[in-house]
């Protein structure tokens, strides 16, 4: 496959939402959901006005969907990182402190940049690309993450096409990928969602153990696909309290 592909477009693709703060602070890139064809606003910019609350900038990342294929989207989020970081002091940031949110198929996006970093694309700005692409952690909002048996449809054929190589699929099923240098995870999940299988995050999760890699996993008991900060459900909408302390433990977030 060929892998050359236009520059990053800043201006067009990362939304900056800098927090205040008098001193270098953490940074996440929001990867939004929609299966690969499109980008859901409520998990973008409202994510982006919740991070800011706890002292963290954020950067909404509009990667390109269908009928963009693999690997535009890596791509964006790669070059989303490594921009961040070459621009950490004129935003107040820490280099080394840059995540990646994703929200489902956004999740899958995440969980690539995770797992695929070290996988060279062609870039214009060759200063930008001797910076590390990889994320000093994700969190993963009930993510694709495979394209075996627990796969979402959608997303892989609109990200890989119609009929997908075997090899691709199992390149780019991302519990197939981890590694010893595979950054911590936050991953939480509903476990009748009915759209991607809660088997996604589980399966993610067991490969973190097998390699000894940090992580938080949260599975609640219902709750429909798509809940973005789950506002309206008391039970799920923990996960956001759940994922501050998490951050507390990686240093994004000032301890108490």
């Amino acid at each position: 496959m060929k892998l050359s592909q236009p520059a990053f477009n800043l201006e067009a693709q990362l939304h900056p939402y800098i927090a205040a703060a008098n001193h270098p602070i953490g940074a996440i890139i929001i990867c939004p959901g929609g299966a690969y064809e499109g980008l859901a606003e409520y998990e973008g910019e409202p994510i982006a006005h919740w991070l800011n609350t706890l002292g963290i900038s954020a950067f909404v990342l509009e990667y390109r969907v269908s009928p963009h294929k693999h690997p535009a989207s890596l791509y964006d989020v790669q070059q989303a990182i490594r921009h961040v970081r070459e621009q950490a002091g004129s935003w107040n940031i820490d280099p080394n402190r840059v995540g990646v949110l994703g929200f489902s198929a956004g999740g899958h996006l995440a969980s690539m940049a995770a797992t695929q970093f070290d996988l060279r694309l062609p870039c214009d700005d060759e200063a930008v690309a001797q910076t590390s692409c990889r994320p000093d952690l994700i969190i993963a909002c009930y993510p694709v993450i495979s394209f075996g048996e627990y796969r979402n449809d959608p997303s892989m054929i609109n990200l890989l096409g119609a009929s997908p190589d075997e090899a691709l699929k199992r390149h780019l099923s991302s519990e197939l990928q981890v590694t010893s240098q595979t950054p911590p995870a936050f991953l939480w999940h509903t476990a009748d969602d009915q759209a991607v299988p809660v088997e996604n995050s589980l399966l993610f999760a067991l490969a973190l153990s097998k390699h000894k890699i940090p992580f938080d996993l949260h599975i609640y008991e219902s709750g429909p696909h798509g809940m973005g900060l789950a506002t309206k459900n008391d039970h799920v909408g923990a996960w956001k309290s759940s994922c501050v302390e998490w951050l507390k433990i990686r240093k994004f977030i000032p301890s108490a």
